[in-house]
């Protein structure tokens, strides 16, 4: 979908999604993987998350669709940027406190929606804690510039 000057896609993810999948394309999807990283796991079911985790990696990347995967540092590690009156406040920290904090994420290539879901669910989210959730998002794609244009004109698409 174009704005009204015809220039700006305005299409949510998901309607991007249907549009993608009715062409035949495939979609990019990051799958978000929250879990509580307070809970501690013994030594053997933190190897067996990770094997699990490299099975998936190993597999995706077998079929050409991994685009990216890693885990997060704790959350004690994190650092909050905020731009508050018009002045930036660092904290240390996250943003808000939760019972489930964001431990990694892959991105990988879909042709639906459907297939997106079938690797979350294949996708241990048990990092570093107690059984967690993979949130699936599909990646809003934004137009890459020609290698002659500047970071203006970038910034309109």
């Amino acid at each position: 979908m174009l704005d009204s000057a015809g220039d700006r896609d305005l299409c949510s993810g998901w309607e991007r999604a249907t549009i993608y999948e009715a062409k035949g394309m495939a979609m990019r999807y990051m799958m978000l993987i929250y879990t509580n990283e307070t809970d501690a796991r013994s030594i053997e079911e933190m190897k067996e998350v990770s094997a699990a985790h490299w099975a998936v990696m190993d597999e995706t990347t077998r079929r050409g669709i991994l685009h990216g995967a890693d885990p997060l540092e704790p959350t004690k590690t994190a650092t909050t940027v905020r731009v508050q009156n018009g002045k930036v406040v660092v904290t240390d920290g996250p943003f808000a406190e939760t019972k489930e904090q964001l431990a990694g994420y892959y991105i990988l290539e879909c042709k639906d929606l459907d297939e997106a879901l079938e690797w979350a669910a294949r996708i241990p989210s048990s990092c570093g804690g107690a059984s967690g959730c993979v949130e699936v998002r599909p990646i809003h794609e934004i137009r890459k510039p020609a290698p002659e244009s500047n970071a203006s004109e970038y910034a309109k698409a």
